[in-house]
C-alpha cells in the first residue's frame, strides 16, 4: 500500500515550515537542511537528524539515505512536491529537507581544543558568504569558524545551503562577541591576523617570512565596510592580499579561501614531490 503523501496543510509540514523563521529555530533549537549532500552529511552525525521530508522522485533516487535515516531512528516522510517546496526558498528544490538539531559549539569549546587554524567572521551579513567561509574553512582543514558580533544566523537556510554540508563537519560558534573571541584565541596561542585590503603587511611577505606556520586566527570583516579600525586594532597584524591585475578588490568568500589556504599550506609545510618535475 502506497503511503499517503504529506501536503502543505499537514501538521508535520506546518511545524517544519515554522523553522524558516529565526525566532522559531532559536526556540526549538532545530533548523532545516536542504538537498541530498546536506542531508547525507547530517545523517553522518548520530543524533542530529530528527526527520526527513522527501518527494517520491527523490526517495527513489536516494534510497541509501532512507536506510541511514531508519538506522538512526529519524522519521522519513514522503511529501507532495508543493509541500517540499514550502520548506525551501530555492527556485528548484532538490527534493529532500531534513529537520536537524543545532550543531554549534561554544567559544570555550573551540578555545579549549587548542586550535591551529580558525576563521573569525566579524559582522558579516550575507548568508551566502557565511556559508562559503564555512565551506572554505572545512576544505582548508580549519579547526572552527566563529560567526562573531552581528553576523548572520548560522542556521539561515542560505548559510546552510552555501556550506554544502560543511556546517556538519567542523565546529561553528554563533553570536560570540568579537573582542572576546579574539582575546580567547590569542590566549590559546593563536596569532590574530586581520584580512583587509588596506593592510600594511602583504600576504606574500607574511607567508614568505614563515609567519603563517604557527596557530593562526584569521579575522574577516563585513562585506560592505570591512573591518573598523577599532577591530583591526585588536589583531596582531593587518594583512592585505596582493592584487596583481586591475580588479578593485576581492569578495569575502574568495579572500577567506586565499588566506585560509595560505595558512593551511604553511602549517603543513609539505615538501615538493621530487617526482613532479617540470617538463
Amino acid at each position: 500500500m502506497t503511503p499517503e503523501l504529506l501536503t502543505p496543510r499537514s501538521s508535520r509540514i506546518k511545524a517544519a515550515r515554522r523553522l524558516t523563521r529565526r525566532a522559531s529555530r532559536m526556540s526549538a533549537r532545530l533548523f532545516l537542511a536542504e538537498g541530498p549532500q546536506a542531508v547525507r552529511e547530517a545523517l553522518e552525525l548520530t543524533d542530529c537528524v530528527v526527520e526527513v521530508f522527501v518527494t517520491d522522485d527523490a526517495a527513489t533516487r536516494h534510497s541509501d539515505l532512507a536506510s541511514r535515516a531508519h538506522d538512526l531512528g529519524a522519521s522519513w516522510h514522503l511529501v507532495e512536491d508543493v509541500a517540499l517546496a514550502s520548506l525551501t526558498d530555492t527556485v528548484s528544490p532538490q527534493g529532500l529537507v531534513a529537520v536537524c538539531r543545532f550543531v554549534d559549539v561554544t567559544l570555550e569549546q573551540v578555545i579549549e581544543a587548542s586550535p591551529r587554524l580558525v576563521a573569525v567572521c566579524a559582522d558579516i551579513r550575507d548568508p551566502g558568504n557565511a556559508g562559503a567561509v564555512i565551506r572554505c574553512a572545512d576544505a582548508a582543514g580549519a579547526d572552527g569558524v566563529i560567526l562573531a558580533g552581528n553576523s548572520v544566523d548560522a542556521y539561515n537556510s542560505k548559510v546552510v545551503r552555501a556550506s554544502v554540508g560543511s556546517i556538519f563537519h567542523l565546529p561553528v560558534v554563533r553570536d560570540a562577541p568579537v573582542g572576546e573571541a579574539i582575546s580567547g584565541l590569542r590566549a590559546a596561542g593563536c596569532q590574530v591576523l586581520a584580512a583587509d585590503g588596506n593592510g600594511q603587511a602583504s600576504l606574500d611577505d607574511v607567508l614568505d617570512a614563515g609567519q603563517l606556520a604557527g596557530p593562526t586566527a584569521w579575522l574577516f570583516g563585513n562585506e560592505a565596510w570591512g573591518l573598523p579600525e577599532q577591530t583591526q586594532a585588536l589583531a596582531d597584524h593587518v594583512v592585505a592580499i596582493p592584487i596583481y591585475g586591475r580588479a578593485e578588490s576581492l569578495n569575502l568568500a574568495t579572500a577567506s579561501a586565499i588566506c585560509l589556504y595560505a595558512s593551511a599550506r604553511a602549517q603543513r609545510n609539505t615538501p615538493k614531490d621530487p617526482s613532479l618535475k617540470s617538463p
